[in-house]
């Protein structure tokens, strides 16, 4: 399919809860080639709808040796260990910083002709997994960093030489799911 702008930290669809699928179509078919596509472009570990402007629960990911999409995904903690790490984000791009995750996670949900996919992660899968959720919740992982740090990471935002940019205009017909996306 195509390559998507990536919407920027400050676009209120990033800050908007999806929706559930419902429809499991060729239009969902292409959202995911859409979001694969954009994340290998991008060279990001995952990618959710929201972050190219499409409210709906269905994220991709290509880490730790696995690939593939979820849609309208859940996940369970396994274990009490947590991680501490780097993390990044394609709507906040080139900015770091350490986030608690937990380390062990259990995902569930669907693939993109509706069957049923379960996928278990730990480190940088575990990672991506709760990262990518997060966007489907409207959550950004600066919203979980310490107080201090997320204050630092919100200066250093506001100084990124891409705060405040709106998407980038396409010059392609839009995505057939961007009218339906709330």
């Amino acid at each position: 399919m195509a390559v998507q702008p990536i919407r920027l930290f400050g676009d209120p669809v990033l800050r908007t809860r999806a929706t559930e699928v419902v429809d499991f179509d060729k239009e969902l078919r292409g959202l995911v080639r859409d979001l694969w596509d954009t994340m290998e472009s991008e060279g990001g570990a995952g990618l959710a709808a929201p972050q190219i402007g499409v409210g709906l629960r269905v994220f991709t990911y290509h880490c730790d040796g696995f690939g593939g999409h979820l849609i309208n995904p859940t996940f369970d903690v396994v274990g009490d260990e947590v991680q501490d790490g780097p993390e990044g984000c394609l709507s906040i791009p080139g900015l770091r910083w350490d986030c608690t995750r937990h380390l062990h996670v259990v995902a569930r949900g669907w693939n993109m002709h509706g069957e049923p996919v379960e996928v278990e992660g730990s480190q940088l899968l575990a990672r991506c997994i709760q990262h990518e959720t997060d966007h489907l919740d409207g959550v950004l992982f600066v919203d979980r960093l310490d107080p201090e740090t997320r204050k630092a990471a919100m200066r250093e935002i506001r100084r990124a030489g891409w705060f405040g940019e709106s998407a980038p205009v396409v010059k392609q017909s839009p995505h057939p799911l961007f009218g339906k996306a709330r």
